[in-house]
């Protein structure tokens, strides 16, 4: 098994200059759990780069005011680190014998994806997450904060959701990343559309990473939060499956202490929906790990 998706910080907390020996504790809590290979995959925005590659977007005439006062001071506190140091610790740690990988979990940003594309293409990163994690500036999944959950009354939950698939099916398009990341991320507030147009809405996710050779992930984070279900549904994750998808996995930890949750059932998922083996990746090229 493998754990694709490991975060360094908590959401909120200060970013602090990993180590080698830190990098070695994900590894080791990864083995405890029988994960034998983790991608590091920190969050784009909490690096300066990201700021200088895309502005502030939600500053722009027209944004909503009530939303801008939650995004920018968001962006405020998490977008602090170095990316040049991130780079080079986690490859001091696979140049030890870890076995890591250098990745980032990469927002979609329309209209602004070239510019992270040129950022990004100037690292060797061994794998690239894709995710939706804002409509504008409407941070969607942030359930601690009341007016982002109120907004989901405003739009509409089926209108929300359509949103969302448009902006994922953009995102798969641009061929920045290699992997979509928590793929129906939208159900993450417990939210679900019409059971018709949700059918509907899975099969355009998963045409959207079968047409640009896009992998998809599995993840536990679903469990945690209150959609009380694991990324993707077993509808999506059989759609994935008939496409030709290739799957990772995935825990979505903020810190060591969630490395490799519930990789047992997760693999119990995708050998379910039929799949022998996931996919894992060397500087952005896939290969088989058999299950």
């Amino acid at each position: 098994m493998i754990d694709y998706h490991v975060h360094l910080w908590p959401h909120g907390d200060p970013d602090a200059t990993p180590t080698v020996e830190e990098l070695a504790g994900y590894c080791e809590a990864a083995a405890a759990e029988g994960v034998a290979e983790i991608a590091l995959t920190e969050h784009l925005y909490r690096f300066r780069a990201a700021r200088e590659a895309v502005g502030d977007f939600w500053a722009e005439e027209g944004a909503d005011p009530a939303l801008a006062a939650v995004i920018g001071p968001y962006w405020d506190d998490h977008c602090r680190a170095d990316l040049d140091i991130y780079v080079a610790v986690v490859e001091e740690a696979k140049a030890a014998g870890l076995p890591i990988r250098l990745g980032l979990e990469v927002d979609h940003y329309p209209g602004r994806m070239d510019a992270v594309g040129r950022l990004l293409d100037g690292y060797p990163f061994d794998v690239l997450l894709g995710s939706v994690h804002w409509l504008d500036i409407w941070m969607l999944d942030y359930v601690e904060d009341p007016t982002s959950m109120a907004e989901w009354g405003r739009r509409g939950v089926d209108a929300a959701w359509g949103a969302y698939t448009e902006a994922l099916e953009d995102l798969a398009g641009t061929g920045v990343c290699d992997v979509l990341a928590h793929p129906d991320l939208a159900k993450v507030a417990g939210h679900r559309p019409d059971p018709g147009l949700r059918l509907d809405l899975e099969a355009r996710m998963a045409e959207a990473a079968a047409a640009n050779g896009m992998a998809a992930e599995v993840s536990s984070a679903g469990w945690r939060k209150p959609a009380q279900e694991a990324y993707p549904s077993p509808t999506l994750l059989d759609l994935f499956h008939a496409a030709g998808v290739p799957v990772t996995t995935a825990s979505d930890s903020h810190g060591p202490g969630r490395v490799a949750h519930r990789s047992a059932d997760l693999r119990r998922l995708v050998e379910r929906a039929g799949y022998d083996s996931l996919a894992g990746f060397d500087r952005r090229r896939r290969r088989k790990v058999t299950l």
